[in-house]
């Protein structure tokens, strides 16, 4: 007896119709479980696809909310969203495309102590996420889950996706055995990103879950797609199984691991909002540490020195006046103390507090 009911036959017709899916495919795919880590630009493609596709079981785990910057990529939101949870929303989108399926929100990140006991509920994960630190976590938690782990990134106009894991085969140590040092790759956040680039990579991503779980032949293990948006260019460069491959336990501090040092005595600010910053006794000073065109669009009144200009145009700051430093997701307001610090100033610093 089929799996399916005639509503559910209905809905994947499409599907049904095809030779290498067929009834059997779409059961196939109502019985698997996904779990997508990220609700961002990668992830609303994926989570669509994976809904509308039939996919029975579908985690979303994301610890966000939704920003206005998010919404010239991640589609699945609406400007009504902003300030909502990410995983809730996404969620309600899902089930009012698709009632058939089932969809557990997860409204945390993806860490070193949830990401055994998560990981081991799904059959196959998708990292759709922009950091080193979880990219090494997710790929460290499949290889012991055994799990396979299909991975996309983006960058400007160019994107990657690969499939980790799959069949005991190469993982992302293999392929990337070091992180960049830190900042070495700047996320959408910093550099910007074509909109539609995220749709694209997403959708290829979600191509090859389904590929997977169907048995079909074409998963690019071993084997990492580069897309080129612009000239719509694509290769496909092969990699192989290293000992960097082996991996035992979860590191207790991937942050460490990626060079990424967390707040210490010496560089431990506060982080207020706007809001608070105003109601302080002392009078502030504004510094935009985000480029040049960034700063463009800046609505707060501040003076701009770019990051990574900073070493030579710090002496102009005051000495006498709590400097404020924001960029736009913290990343690099946070490295422009620690080297103020380092360069001899003295003054008290605040991080603004992001969207």
């Amino acid at each position: 007896m089929s799996q399916l009911s005639q509503l559910e036959k209905e809905y994947y017709n499409r599907h049904i119709i095809l030779d290498n899916i067929g009834l059997k495919g779409q059961e196939q795919l109502k019985q698997a479980k996904v779990l997508v880590v990220g609700a961002g630009g990668l992830g609303c493609p994926v989570l669509q696809y994976l809904a509308a596709a039939g996919i029975g079981t579908i985690g979303i785990l994301d610890g966000d909310t939704v920003s206005v910057s998010n919404l010239h990529r991640q589609i699945l939101y609406t400007i009504k969203d902003v300030g909502q949870s990410k995983a809730e929303t996404s969620a309600k989108r899902l089930r009012e495309l698709n009632p058939y399926i089932k969809i557990n929100v997860e409204h945390q990140f993806l860490a070193p102590k949830n990401a055994i006991d998560l990981f081991q509920h799904y059959d196959i994960i998708v990292d759709g996420t922009d950091n080193f630190q979880t990219r090494y976590l997710a790929n460290d938690a499949s290889v012991i889950t055994r799990k396979p782990l299909v991975l996309g990134s983006i960058f400007k106009f160019e994107g990657q996706v690969t499939v980790f894991n799959y069949n005991n085969g190469p993982t992302y140590r293999c392929l990337y055995p070091n992180p960049p040092k830190p900042d070495a790759v700047p996320n959408c956040s910093q550099i910007g990103v074509l909109g539609v680039l995220p749709g694209i990579i997403g959708t290829y991503m979600a191509n090859e879950v389904l590929k997977i779980v169907l048995g079909l032949d074409g998963i690019l293990s071993g084997k990492l797609m580069l897309f080129h948006a612009e000239h719509l260019g694509t290769q496909i460069l092969g990699y192989t199984k290293t000992e960097a491959s082996q991996v035992n336990s979860l590191l207790n501090n991937y942050d460490a691991f990626c060079g990424i040092e967390t707040d210490s005595a010496e560089v431990q600010v506060k982080t207020l909002s706007y809001e608070e910053i105003q109601k302080l006794p002392e009078e502030v000073f504004f510094l935009d540490v985000k480029t040049e065109e960034e700063h463009k669009l800046e609505t707060i009144s501040s003076i701009n020195i770019p990051l990574q200009d900073l070493e030579q145009h710090f002496e102009g700051l005051p000495k006498d006046k709590t400097i404020v430093v924001f960029c736009k997701s913290g990343i690099r307001s946070k490295e422009a103390i620690s080297k103020l610090k380092s360069l001899g100033l003295t003054n008290s610093f605040i991080r603004l507090k992001q969207d």
